[in-house]
């Protein structure tokens, strides 16, 4: 039986993130002016291994997870990530495995990922127009070597693949309905994002946000859509089918619709703190007890007390003065 919060919202999924480092520098989550070469990263005594993330994981099982999703900063930078992989596939009750990346280095990973037992995979990609792609992930970076990863990944088996596109207007936001077409004739699946006041750093702006409604009128011009089901409950994305059959895409409206009632998503953060929410304050470390000797009984006892005093639902209650009202958890150290 899954812990259930104050809400009665079971713990169904966790994201692990596996490293703070990314070689990207978006502007909504790393901007390069404060990540610059001068910036420090978590040190690595501080830093999860595997053993104790696997550790941690086969006990997040126990309380209920059925969905680790892998995330960073950029995951494909940690070493050896496959070994990781291998690791947690055999935990007993885990039913998907997935992996978020950039899609920088997926094309030489794609297979050996899919060897190793990664279930999908989802690509971070806001933009199909190059310059707008280089202004986007902060380093001028082209977009062929993602679009590359995209294919290899598609080859590996490593579906359904998604790809996640942060909407900001005037930005990227003239770009939705190619990324629609693109979905269609890859055969992948486009969730667009509403831009989100994640962390402190990113410079949010309510009327930088287009709200999923506007996204879906642009795509249902041009392809005519049909709203489907959620595959379960506390999906983020509202799922909406092309009306002649080429696939899907999804919206993440966090900021227009949000959906904390449905909230299963836990996080472990790359120092190992335990997060309730995208937007939390702070997080509760399970690092520091695990390395003092806590026993597996005595760290479950903690993520139930953590879990289970739950109260979170930032998105319901965000007002134009909250973003700038609280200090939140920086979005690469958690994964999104």
């Amino acid at each position: 039986m899954p812990i259930r919060d104050q809400f009665q919202r079971p713990l169904r999924d966790l994201r692990i993130s596996v490293t703070d480092k990314c070689n990207f520098r978006c502007p909504y989550c790393m901007p390069a002016d404060i990540f610059n070469e001068h910036y420090q990263f978590a040190p690595k005594s501080t830093v999860l291994t595997y053993e104790e993330i696997v550790r941690l994981a086969r006990l997040f099982v126990q309380a209920g997870v059925e969905k680790i999703r892998l995330t960073g900063g950029e995951p494909l930078l940690r070493r050896d990530i496959t070994t990781l992989i291998r690791q947690l596939r055999e935990i007993e009750g885990l039913r998907d495995l997935t992996l978020t990346t950039n899609g920088w280095f997926l094309a030489e990973q794609a297979e050996a990922l899919r060897e190793a037992g990664l279930h999908r995979v989802t690509v971070s990609l806001d933009s199909l127009d190059e310059e707008t792609f280089k202004a986007m992930n902060g380093r001028g970076y082209g977009l062929e070597r993602v679009l590359k990863g995209i294919d290899a990944a598609l080859a590996a088996g490593l579906t359904p693949l998604k790809v996640n596109a942060v909407v900001q207007r005037g930005v990227n936001d003239e770009g939705v309905v190619e990324l629609a077409a693109f979905a269609r004739e890859r055969g992948v699946i486009v969730r667009y994002i509403e831009f989100m006041d994640v962390g402190n750093l990113n410079n949010w702006r309510l009327e930088e946000v287009v709200p999923s409604a506007e996204v879906l009128r642009r795509i249902h011009q041009r392809f005519p859509l049909e709203a489907v089901d959620p595959n379960y409950r506390g999906e983020v994305a509202q799922r909406y089918r092309f009306a002649d059959g080429k696939g899907e895409i999804g919206v993440i409206s966090s900021v227009s619709q949000p959906f904390c009632g449905d909230c299963t998503r836990g996080r472990l953060s790359t120092d190992g703190q335990l997060v309730t929410c995208l937007f939390a304050a702070a997080g509760y470390n399970l690092r520091d007890p695990m390395r003092a000797g806590a026993s597996d009984a005595e760290l479950l006892a903690q993520i139930e007390r953590v879990w289970g005093a739950r109260t979170d639902r930032y998105s319901e209650e965000r007002s134009a003065v909250t973003p700038g009202a609280r200090k939140k958890v920086e979005m690469f150290a958690i994964g999104g």
